[in-house]
């Protein structure tokens, strides 16, 4: 078998600099030449992203590009950053992909628990509170920038922004990722308050479009959901269909 395998297997690892058939020689390796390793194949899964969420009368709509990178190599470009925390709830995640997968579920597992004990639907600001315990708690160990936003029937639509660090507050719109830097003038000046569905949805449109044409750590396309007291309604805005922006 190892002759076999020796003789007509080719070297998966030559693209590694190893020299040899052998995955043993994996753990043999100097670590200094592990130092040389491409950024790609050492840095963790980053969700470098453009991240939006704005309030409009009746509900929210939140939106996210879907690149994820490694190093400045493109991991996956179809991320859905956009995560379900509950039926009227919905978290959108930018740092680590591990870490902030990691806390949605526990926020998750323990508002399922609480909807149980209460036998009504969680808030929102519950939710955020959850979100902003665990990233204060963990905020030394973890990278996790967080926007909590959504739907209940005591406080309406809410976005809370919850950054690296473990802060948390209420806005009427808010902004995140590595994007965000370049619509803080788009945002400030294109937003108002009591917009109308189809404005708010073309509002977080054209923010995300214009961050991730600026921004290396975005791209892909845009994913919208837009929560209401019916539920969420999501679809994907794919690239050839992103609205046309000057670009020089």
């Amino acid at each position: 078998m190892s002759s076999y395998l020796s003789d007509n297997v080719p070297n998966r690892f030559a693209c590694l600099g190893l020299g040899t058939n052998s995955p043993q020689s994996l753990t043999k390796r100097p670590a200094a030449s592990l130092r040389d390793m491409p950024d790609w194949l050492s840095s963790e899964h980053s969700t470098g992203t453009s991240l939006m969420a704005a309030e409009f009368d009746g509900g929210v709509v939140i939106g996210a590009d879907t690149r994820t990178t490694t190093g400045a190599y493109v991991a996956n470009r179809v991320t859905d950053k956009l995560t379900r925390v509950t039926d009227r709830i919905y978290c959108c995640r930018s740092g680590s992909a591990a870490d902030t997968q990691a806390i949605a579920d526990v926020v998750t597992y323990h508002l399922e628990f609480h909807e149980i004990e209460t036998g009504e639907p969680a808030l929102v600001r519950s939710a955020a509170a959850v979100f902003k315990d665990i990233c204060y708690n963990y905020r030394d160990q973890m990278s996790a920038g967080i926007i909590v936003a959504g739907w209940d029937s005591r406080h309406g639509g809410q976005v809370y922004s919850v950054p690296i660090g473990g802060m948390v507050v209420r806005q009427p719109v808010t902004i995140g990722g590595s994007g965000s830097t370049f619509i803080y003038g788009y945002v400030d000046s294109t937003f108002k308050p009591k917009m109308t569905r189809e404005e708010c949805e073309q509002f977080v449109l054209n923010g995300l479009t214009l961050a991730l044409s600026r921004d290396g750590s975005s791209g892909g396309c845009v994913r919208l959901g837009t929560i209401t007291k019916d539920g969420v309604d999501r679809r994907v805005v794919l690239h050839n269909e992103l609205p046309k922006f000057y670009e020089g």
